[in-house]
């Protein structure tokens, strides 16, 4: 019984230690925390304690781990919660200005790059194809290397 009880509790370490490393929001560390106080109390039973201190053990190991366990979901859900700050999908809710525009296509500057440009399916605006060169416009979507834009509204514009 205390090779079993070694053996979980390295088990549900390893378990906790690849939740702290790569976070699944509990899907490994919370059945890992569980591993642990069972494999305490089976490791302290075979080496010939009681139950009870077998049961403040798992208490003890599992509480530990629990708190690495919560800061851990806690992290990784912030990090849910941020905005895209690199890559291309960072764009998206952008301010650009039409520099040259024929139909639904054209060509816009955001951020200082000039970009394809489409006109977005999201735009609801009176006048469809009412865009000219000095134009603001919004960034809805990426589609490789073509943006998809609607016309900037008054808020947008101001801040």
């Amino acid at each position: 019984m205390t090779a079993l009880g070694v053996s979980l509790l390295l088990v549900g370490a390893i378990m906790v230690l690849i939740e702290a490393h790569v976070p699944t929001l509990g899907a490994l560390g919370g059945p890992g925390v569980v591993v642990l106080a069972v494999g305490a109390v089976l490791a302290v039973m075979g080496l010939g304690g009681g139950l009870a201190l077998g049961v403040v053990a798992a208490l003890l190991l599992a509480g530990t781990a629990g708190g690495v366990m919560f800061l851990t979901v806690g992290k990784g859900l912030a990090v849910r919660r941020r905005m895209i700050r690199a890559g291309p999908e960072s764009l998206i809710g952008h301010l650009g200005v039409v520099r040259s525009w024929n139909d639904s296509v054209g060509c816009v500057q955001v951020d200082g790059a000039l970009w394809t440009a489409r006109r977005s399916v999201l735009d609801d605006s009176d006048e469809p194809d009412a865009l000219h060169a000095g134009d603001r416009v919004v960034v809805d979507h990426l589609d490789g290397l073509t943006v998809g834009v609607r016309r900037a509204e008054e808020w947008e514009v101001i801040r």
